[in-house]
Order: C-alpha cells, then structure tokens, then sequence
C-alpha cells in the first residue's frame, strides 16, 4: 500500500502533454493542485512528413527497394519523455519534492522510466500504467487512490 503524503508529487502523462500535481492535504484526503503544465504541440506523423519515402537500388537488375519514412510523431514522443525527465531532474534536485508517483500510458511511463536520472528515480514511490491526462482533477484523484489502496 503506497500513501501519497502531503507535498508528494504526482506527474500524469502522454506521449504530448504532462501535468505535474502536487498533494496539498494527507493520504487519506487527496488534494492535487497543479504545479505545471507541459504540453508539446505534436501534429500527426502525416501532417510532419515532407514527402514520400525514398527508394534505394536493390543488388539486382533493375530491383528497387522502399525506405520507411521517419516516424516524426513518435519521435517527438520520446523527445517529450526526455524534456519530462529533465524537469524531473531540475525539480528534484531544487528540492521541490520528496516522493513521486508517475501515472502515464504504459509506454510512454517505460520511456520515461528509461530516461529518469538516479536522483529522480530515487523518490518515485508509484508508478501506475494508465493515460489520465484527460480526466478532470477528482475523477484523478479517485483513480490514484483506488489504484494505491
């Protein structure tokens, strides 16, 4: 059983946007009041791609094999989980949080899992693989505390 004490933090995330949250009551009466918010202006992979992907000369006569394209949304994806765990970073180490719970989409909480610098990774008492950055402040607060029981 995790307890989400006074002054933890609590970081909700997605591949584009991050809400860091921070617990002003006690365990049992959760009070999460925004701390910051990052969100990354990611338009779909098709809307950033230039142009078609390119073709390479294939050992055979006359044979021509397709390149895949460049990923641009995912890319930037994990580009955000690295902004993220740089502010982690900045934060904790200004001291501004003991303990933290990171809620984000199971792949996105992996990346940035991998990315978290020790100093960091030290004070995450939770982690929950769920994407709640779209539901309202008490619904989030419900879901961390059924989740945590």
């Amino acid at each position: 059983m995790t307890h989400i004490r006074k002054g933890t933090w609590v970081l909700i995330a997605d591949g584009e946007k991050a809400l860091f949250l921070r617990n002003d009551l006690d365990e049992e009466n959760l009070d999460l009041n925004v701390v910051r918010i990052e969100e990354q202006d990611n338009p779909s992979d098709r809307e950033q791609s230039a142009n078609r992907p390119g073709r390479m000369q294939d050992t055979g006569v006359g044979q021509r094999s397709a390149l895949d394209d460049t990923d641009w949304h995912e890319l930037a994806k994990e580009r955000f989980a690295d902004d993220l765990a740089d502010i982690l970073y900045k934060q904790a180490h200004k001291g501004r949080f003991d303990e933290i719970v990171i809620c984000a989409a199971p792949k996105t909480l992996g990346e940035i899992r991998d990315k978290l610098h020790k100093e960091v990774a030290s004070k995450v008492i939770a982690e929950i693989p769920k994407d709640l950055t779209n539901h309202p402040l008490d619904k989030v607060e419900q879901m961390l505390s059924t989740e945590l029981a």
